[in-house]
């Protein structure tokens, strides 16, 4: 059991897996950021495509035009998460509350999310969960998915924001960390509360915008970063 919880906590960093991995990992991180981003250019070609403003889930719901691109772009995305997981399991944050677990795991949480969320699409119109009363078990489970993926992305960008080896990439992670999460939540409320709904649609495409942006540069900035152990956390 201990074997295991340190490979949770960090993947990858023994030194015999280390070294297996280090002709995968720039292959890992081409592949990933090339998914991410054509997954983020399918978003926006999608959404181009509708004259009025709408939530990135509609893009998705049932039996709209969009769907197809949708599902597709979310499988892109996650597939680039798990990619850039995969290489990056070697990062830590220095921080200890954020040292449970390593980004890695973090972001490959949230690439699960996008992958069930892409599966599970919100019905018709994608009416919110609880708040509209034609909302559905699916509509829920695809807003539930959802939610998690940005919070677990949200969550990666926080501890690479407190990663010692990162200098690069770190004010922009806790950056985009808070732009991520505030943009988000002023976007569902908007939702929720039915006003304003076409700034609230805008806003969440541009949070989207910026959490895949994040993880495209967190890779380019692992290509850079030497493939070893970050010093254990220090206690805040």
């Amino acid at each position: 059991m201990e074997r295991f919880l340190r490979i949770v906590r960090q993947p990858f960093a023994a030194p015999p897996l280390v070294r297996g991995w280090q002709r995968a990992v720039p292959v890992l991180l081409a592949i990933g950021t090339i998914c991410v981003l054509g997954g983020l250019t399918i978003i926006w070609a999608a959404r181009l495509t509708v004259a009025y403003p709408v939530y990135v889930s509609e893009l998705g719901a049932e039996g709209a035009p969009t769907a197809g691109m949708f599902r597709i772009a979310l499988l892109l995305i996650a597939a680039g998460g798990f990619s850039i997981a995969s290489a990056s399991g070697h990062v830590r944050s220095r921080v200890r509350l954020l040292d449970r677990w390593a980004p890695a795991l973090s972001l490959g949480v949230a690439a699960l999310c996008f992958v069930i969320a892409s599966q599970v699409t919100c019905t018709a119109n994608c009416p919110v969960p609880l708040a509209d009363p034609r909302s559905t078990g699916q509509d829920l489970a695809h807003t539930v998915s959802a939610v998690l993926g940005f919070a677990a992305a949200c969550f990666a960008m926080l501890q690479v924001a407190f990663a010692a080896r990162l200098p690069r990439v770190a004010r922009f992670s806790l950056a985009s960390c808070v732009a991520v999460a505030v943009i988000t939540i002023v976007g569902g409320m908007l939702a929720i509360v039915h006003v304003a709904t076409d700034v609230g649609a805008w806003l969440e495409l541009i949070g989207t915008t910026v959490a895949i942006a994040w993880i495209a540069v967190y890779s380019l900035a692992l290509v850079r970063t030497p493939l070893r152990s970050e010093e254990p956390a220090t206690a805040q």
